[in-house]
């Protein structure tokens, strides 16, 4: 028998050019291929993958995309799995729906939905919108909700739905406070004010432990800068935010992300507002 880690990358190799026929061939070839896991990398949260993981393309390989029929290719990877009884087959299943959630190619190639739905109806149980919200795949966050994962209040919030202020009001410090993230995540100024009025620290890291997938290393006005809100910033600085706090990345304050995230920005509409975030702020570090 073949050494099967070297089958394996070759069965990468097919998941990628989308040749279902050689991979099922080479999977029948070689018993064990779905229950075993690659060596490389070592750490991560891609840590010795399966064979399934692959067919999130998170982390993004070289190519930037998925094969047109990579639907059909997870569904005989799964049929096969079952039909040789793979007993790692329920985790294989949850860690692929939590990959392809939180990706962003298959967002952009318009099967994140679908490929979530096969995961679930193969055995996987709805979960992992706060992830995706994390990576602003909000459609799917919104299906993994009405498929059943229970709405924490950092969802209702991003989701804005209706039960999230009186979900805030029951909410403990921590929850509130990595809501108060989200919310400057995606610049929600209503959501913001609902927050603040409960008398929230602004300045809060949120619990890293408790963060399942969304950003845990920076303030609310770091987040509200990434989101490219000036009035989200404006709010916070109103309400206390203090300018001299670091990521615990990058060790950079707000300040250090706007004019970074000025520099990247091309779009002409979106670097009107980067420049009023950057002379906001500098006008407050006076």
């Amino acid at each position: 028998m073949r050494d099967l880690q070297i089958v394996f990358e070759e069965g990468v190799r097919d998941i990628d050019k989308g040749d279902i026929k050689h991979l099922e061939q080479l999977i029948a070839e070689n018993p064990g291929l779905l229950n075993e896991r690659y060596a490389s990398p070592a750490d991560g949260y891609f840590k010795h993958p399966y064979l399934l993981w692959f067919i999130a393309n998170n982390p993004i390989r070289e190519k930037e995309s998925l094969p047109e029929n990579i639907i059909e290719i997870t569904t005989m990877l799964i049929r096969i799995a079952k039909e040789q009884g793979v007993p790692t087959l329920p985790y294989q299943l949850e860690y692929t729906l939590a990959l392809v959630v939180s990706g962003r190619i298959p967002k952009e190639m318009g099967v994140q939905i679908q490929l979530a739905g096969l995961l679930i109806s193969e055995g996987a149980k709805p979960k992992g919108a706060i992830g995706a919200l994390a990576h602003n795949n909000v459609a799917v966050a919104r299906y993994l909700t009405a498929e059943g994962e229970p709405v924490e209040l950092i969802t209702a919030v991003c989701l804005g739905l209706p039960e999230a202020k009186e979900m805030a009001t029951k909410a403990s410090e921590p929850e509130k406070e990595l809501a108060l993230i989200g919310a400057a995540f995606y610049g929600l100024l209503p959501a913001l004010q609902m927050l603040i009025s409960l008398g929230i620290d602004v300045n809060a890291y949120p619990d890293r432990k408790r963060s399942k997938g969304f950003h845990s290393h920076a303030t609310a006005l770091h987040q509200a800068v990434s989101s490219g809100s000036p009035d989200a910033v404006k709010l916070l600085v109103e309400a206390g935010a203090r300018l001299d706090l670091q990521d615990r990345i990058y060790q950079g304050t707000a300040l250090d992300w706007a004019e970074y995230g000025l520099t990247e920005e091309k779009n002409g509409k979106e670097r009107i507002k980067k420049e009023a975030i950057v002379d906001y702020l500098k006008s407050k570090s006076v």
